[in-house]
């Protein structure tokens, strides 16, 4: 008899997608809901909170110290052993807790000090917890979608949470509303963003508490046992696999694309508007409308390019294609004529394309290099390397600005600045060129990977 249970109904398919959908929208709002308010940071007399600039660069910082002192690998492991259900469970709730205590300090009133400090550490397990929780929700799409349009439920995925970024992006300054000189904001208008990113958390955890009964049941229906003593030998994780991983040369491949590629983006967006305002002539609204571009565009186009991806393949070649088109894009922010906008939205418009073609074929590249008791421990992996780029290339960037800039409000300096910058994302660029140019040679070698067949069968 046909089983028609939940493990092979597309229609529940669909259901835990969006219940897993939800609580990264949510997780992409919080880390971005100050992004278009830092400007009230440049003048902490008029916040009651007492933040300067540098001390919100601070908290922004908190997210990624857990995940680079191995936060991350050590939680993929326990992900790899205990399951999805649980650890996913326990991350989830850690990210409704780091928001929570983000609010606490912002609403406290205690010292600037004080404030930062438990802000900082609330920073520190939500960004933990989200990334775990990301893991979870990109290794559950692997499972469910196996053999269906992974690519377009990763696209999918993708683009729901970075609507969360252009979500914050632009209701933010509506929060938070512009203050005359010499007015103040009280800490619960500074807090709003906050109150609703943790809103949206809590509603995320909720979905992701259904998502889990779905996933029990999905494992019943297929038979898969959820009890550490009755796996199989074989499929027995081992602390040798987290070896076989970093070994795996095809593995590194990505890992290495998805730190160069990702810099490329995420670590220009902190500086995009000190890019873009002296380069193209933009006021500051201008270019906030104009980098908040990027996330709009892989709404648009990552769910296409994921369905592109399942039904045609060539997932390396999409790849390379994505990374040559980031590259061009900051060849043209360093290169363009000066003070002519329309070369920035050009530029902007080829970054959200190749932001949306190269994660719609890389992701779903993973499980068909590396087995599905190992894919927590991966993906945990790959998250790690590129939290290291993402702490190292702000600071890069931001000495660049620091020491050129030395006179405030000196165009010529500005543009200096802009253009260094610009010289760090082209390496970037060129290496994430260069690896993907590695993983199309290496898919060629080994055509038994399936790396560029099709994902749907």
């Amino acid at each position: 008899m046909k089983n028609t249970g939940i493990s092979r109904s597309t229609t529940a398919c669909w259901i835990a997608l969006a219940c897993l959908v939800v609580p990264m929208f949510a997780s992409y709002f919080f880390d971005d809901m100050f992004s278009t308010l830092s400007h009230i940071f440049q003048n902490p007399a008029m916040l009651e909170l007492g933040w300067d600039s540098g001390d919100y660069g601070f908290y922004a910082g908190g997210y990624s110290f857990l995940c680079v002192c191995g936060g991350l690998v050590v939680c993929g492991v326990l992900l790899d052993i205990f399951g999805v259900r649980l650890v996913g469970s326990i991350f989830v709730g850690l990210m409704v807790l780091g928001a929570l205590t983000v609010f606490t300090a912002l609403v406290s009133g205690f010292a600037p000090e004080t404030s930062l400090t438990i802000a900082y550490i609330g920073c520190m397990v939500f960004g933990l917890g989200s990334e775990i929780a990301g893991v979870a929700v990109t290794r559950s799409i692997a499972k469910w979608f196996k053999g269906r349009n992974v690519a377009l439920a990763m696209g999918l995925q993708l683009a729901i949470a970075r609507l969360g970024t252009a979500t914050a992006f632009i209701l933010a300054p509506v929060l938070v509303a512009q203050k005359a000189e010499g007015e103040m904001y009280s800490l619960m208008e500074t807090a709003r963003p906050a109150i609703t990113g943790l809103g949206l958390l809590l509603a995320g955890g909720i979905l992701w508490g259904i998502f889990t009964a779905m996933d029990a049941a999905f494992d019943k229906d297929a038979g898969i046992s959820s009890g550490r003593g009755a796996v199989k030998e074989e499929d027995r994780f081992r602390f040798s696999d987290i070896l076989k991983v970093l070994t795996n040369p095809r593995f590194l491949m990505i890992a290495f694309l998805c730190v160069f590629f990702y810099c490329c983006i995420i670590s220009f967006k902190k500086f995009g508007t000190s890019i873009v305002i002296p380069r193209f002539g933009m006021d500051v609204d201008s270019a906030k409308w104009m980098i908040t571009m990027i996330p709009f565009f892989t709404v648009v186009f990552t769910p296409f390019f994921g369905a592109l991806v399942d039904k045609a393949g060539k997932a390396t070649g999409w790849m390379l294609t994505g990374a040559v088109l980031v590259l061009a894009a900051h060849l043209v922010m360093a290169f363009a004529p000066q003070g002519v906008a329309f070369y920035g939205y050009l530029a902007i418009s080829m970054l959200g394309i190749g932001y949306s073609l190269v994660p719609s074929a890389m992701w779903p590249t993973v499980p068909k290099i590396i087995p599905d008791r190992n894919l927590g421990t991966a993906y945990s992996l790959v998250y790690w390397i590129q939290n290291m780029g993402m702490l190292l290339v702000p600071i890069f960037v931001g000495m660049i600005f620091r020491n050129t800039v030395t006179e405030a409000g000196n165009r010529s300096q500005e543009i200096a600045a802009a253009v260094n910058a610009e010289y760090i994302f082209i390496g970037l660029g060129i290496a994430a060129v260069a690896v993907a140019v590695l993983l199309i040679l290496s898919s060629r070698k080994h055509p038994e990977l399936e790396i560029d067949r099709p994902n749907k069968k």
